[in-house]
C-alpha cells in the first residue's frame, strides 16, 4: 500500500462536486481579491465558532504577525512561547524586532507549561503565545489566569487546533483560538481545515482591535490609497475562501473521522511498552492534526526507514528545537535548558492521520510498526 501523511486527493474526490461548483462560481464572478467568497467564509467561521471577527489573511505566519502588529508591541518588548514549536511561532517574534522567549512543554500532552510562563515573566514582558500544538488545546485557564495577573496580552496559536473545544474550570466551553485576546491558525493545504494553497486567519472578540487587524493585512489603508498605518499585504484570496466554506461545515466530521483513526492507532499500540500513545488533557478535545506518538528504546531513524520502504509516511515534529535551531542561537538558552522539549525532540514520531483511512489502511500501518519494535 501507499499510506500518504495526509490524503488529500481522496478528500477532494468526496467534496468534488461542492468544491467545484464553488470555484466555478469565483471564475464567473472574476472577483478573485476580497470577493465574496472571502466574505462568505469569513462570515461562516464566525458562526462556526461564535467569535465577532475573523479576518482572513494570507498565511498562518502572518496571522501571528499581524496579531502582534495589531497589538501594538514594540522592539524589545518580550513574548514567551515554547521551544517544541513550528519555526513561524517565533520567526514572527525575531522579524518584528521583539524578544522571543523560549519555555519547555509538559511532557504528557506537550503543550506549554504555564509554570515555565510564570517564572520567564520580567517586567519587559507583554505577551503569551500558547500553541495548541497537535491538536488539542493549552491549559488555558491557567494561561488567561497568568496573563490577567501580570497584564499582558494572549495570542493563541491554533495553527494545529482548529475546530477543538476547551472546557473551562467553570464547564463554560470555547472553541480553541478564541480564548486569548486575539486567535491565528493556518489553512496550509494538510491542516484540519485546509485550503489548496496558502492561507490564514485571525480571530477575536475585540471590536476595536479588529478594526485594526483588518486596516494593517490590507497595506494600513482606511480609504483606498490613504494609509494611515504601518501594514502588509496579506489576504486570502477567493479561490482558497472558496474551498474552505466547503469544506468547513465537514470540519467536525474531518475530527470524527481522525479520532477514530487515533483510537485504532491507541488500541493496536496499548500493550506495546516501546510506545506511549498521544494523551488528551481533560479540558480539551483533541482534534488530532498529528498524530504524535513516543518512542522509548527504539531506533527510530530505523523504523521511519522501515515505514517508508512499505510505502507508509511518517515524520518527527520536532527535531530540533527552537533554542537549538542555527537561526536562533541565543546565550541566553543552551543544550540542556529545557530537559522536556529536547526530550520529546528525540523520542516523537508522528504517524499518517487524515480523514480518508480505511480499517484494512490502518490495520497495515500499525502492523509495520509493531512488526520492526517487536522483531
Amino acid at each position: 500500500m501507499n499510506i500518504p501523511m495526509v490524503d488529500l486527493q481522496g478528500q477532494y474526490k468526496r467534496l468534488k462536486s461542492e468544491i467545484d461548483t464553488e470555484i466555478q462560481k469565483v471564475l464567473n464572478t472574476s472577483s478573485y481579491i476580497n470577493g465574496p467568497a472571502v466574505q462568505e467564509f469569513a462570515s461562516d467561521m464566525e458562526k462556526y465558532l461564535d467569535v465577532k471577527h475573523v479576518i482572513p489573511c494570507a498565511n498562518g505566519t502572518d496571522a501571528l504577525q499581524v496579531a502582534m502588529m495589531g497589538l501594538g508591541l514594540k522592539p524589545g518588548d518580550e513574548v514567551i512561547t515554547t521551544s517544541f514549536t513550528f519555526i513561524a511561532t517565533a520567526e514572527v517574534i525575531a522579524l518584528l524586532g521583539l524578544t522571543p522567549v523560549l519555555v519547555d512543554v509538559l511532557e504528557d500532552t506537550m503543550n506549554i507549561d504555564p509554570e515555565a510562563i510564570k517564572k520567564a515573566i520580567t517586567d519587559k514582558t507583554k505577551a503569551i503565545v500558547p500553541v495548541h500544538l497537535f491538536g488539542q488545546v493549552a491549559n488555558m485557564d491557567e494561561i488567561m489566569a497568568i496573563a490577567k495577573a501580570h497584564n499582558l496580552f494572549v495570542i493563541e496559536d491554533n495553527a494545529q487546533a482548529i475546530g477543538a473545544n476547551y472546557t473551562f474550570a467553570n464547564g463554560d466551553t470555547k472553541k480553541a483560538g478564541t480564548i486569548g485576546n486575539v486567535g491565528c491558525t493556518s489553512f496550509f493545504p494538510s491542516k484540519n481545515l485546509g485550503a489548496y494553497g496558502d492561507g490564514g486567519a485571525i480571530f477575536t472578540n475585540d471590536d476595536e482591535l479588529a478594526a485594526q487587524l483588518k486596516v494593517i493585512v490590507n497595506h494600513g489603508m482606511t480609504v483606498r490609497y490613504y494609509h494611515d498605518y504601518v501594514g502588509v499585504n496579506s489576504r486570502l484570496d477567493s479561490m482558497q475562501a472558496a474551498v474552505l466554506k466547503v469544506k468547513l461545515p465537514h470540519l467536525d466530521e474531518f475530527a470524527k473521522a481522525r479520532n477514530f483513526a487515533a483510537n485504532y492507532y491507541n488500541t493496536a499500540f496499548a500493550d506495546c511498552e516501546k510506545i506511549t500513545t498521544p494523551i488528551t488533557a481533560s479540558f480539551t478535545d483533541h482534534v488530532y492534526h498529528q498524530y504524535t506518538m513516543k518512542l522509548h528504546n527504539v531506533d527510530r531513524d530505523a523504523l521511519q526507514q522501515h515505514l517508508f520502504d512499505k510505502g507508509i509516511a511518517n515524520a518527527v515534529y520536532y527535531p530540533v528545537p527552537l533554542h537549538l535551531q542555527k537561526a536562533y542561537q541565543d546565550p541566553r538558552y543552551t543544550a540542556g535548558d529545557f530537559p522536556v522539549t529536547e526530550k520529546l525532540s528525540a523520542e516523537v514520531m508522528s504517524l499518517p492521520m487524515h480523514t480518508e483511512f480505511t480499517e484494512e489502511q490502518l490495520k497495515y500501518v500499525t502492523d509495520a510498526v509493531l512488526e520492526f519494535i517487536k522483531k
